[in-house]
């Protein structure tokens, strides 16, 4: 019964999130609203048990002083913080628009800053011409790179009477292999998506249940 009733619901609701783009039926159409609002019930549920589980390991880290147990203290501090700011202070003015003006955007920007210097060194260590096919994502990368910064403008090569720069060539690159690789991807992702809705459908895909499925 543990393992029939969650495939037997998780049968019914999808079929029922299925059947709705093709039934436009105001009895259907109320459904699945009514499971789209029960979806944002189960989320802030799910947003109670990740506060829960993030207390809880923080809280044994620091209660057992192990390595890093100053960022446990920083990270639960932090929550507590922002939770009473958003209580006591509301979410217009005081302590909770500046925690996310001053504390939780500059530590964004600053993520995302690093990000593009950790792409740059792998891209640096993986580009590493070994065959043709490395040889031409590495030539395709250089020449979208340096058509992305202002220097490619002035770098450019004669086309019969024509003369295109490096930064016309990087954009030709992104508008049209990159688009067509990139719809290629979708297409199989999508395919994916439809077979794994299936088998989630027939109980062919069980993994959600748990280890014991």
């Amino acid at each position: 019964m543990k393992r029939t009733a969650p495939l037997v619901f998780g049968f019914l609701v999808g079929m029922v999130m299925f059947l709705q783009y093709f039934i436009p039926h105001p009895a259907m159409t109320a459904t699945y609203n009514t499971l789209l609002d029960w979806k944002q019930v189960v989320f802030g549920m799910t947003l109670i048990l990740g506060t829960v589980s993030l207390i809880r390991f923080h809280g044994a880290r620091l209660g057992r002083r192990r390595d890093g147990w100053v960022y446990s203290l920083v990270t639960l501090a932090g929550l507590g913080a922002v939770v009473l700011a958003r209580i006591f202070f509301g979410m217009e003015s005081g302590p909770y628009p500046w925690f996310f003006n001053h504390v939780q955007s500059p530590m964004q920007s600053t993520l995302f800053a690093l990000l593009a210097f950790y792409v740059a060194s792998a891209s640096f260590r993986a580009f590493r011409a070994r065959s043709l096919h490395a040889g031409l994502l590495l030539t395709a990368g250089l020449v979208v790179m340096l058509g992305r910064v202002p220097i490619g403008e002035l770098i450019g090569f004669n086309l019969g009477a024509e003369r295109y720069s490096l930064a016309a060539l990087s954009g030709w690159i992104m508008d049209v292999p990159n688009i067509a690789a990139k719809r290629g991807i979708l297409i199989g992702v999508g395919l994916g998506v439809v077979a794994t809705a299936f088998k989630i459908l027939l109980g062919i895909e069980r993994t959600y249940l748990g280890k014991g499925a």
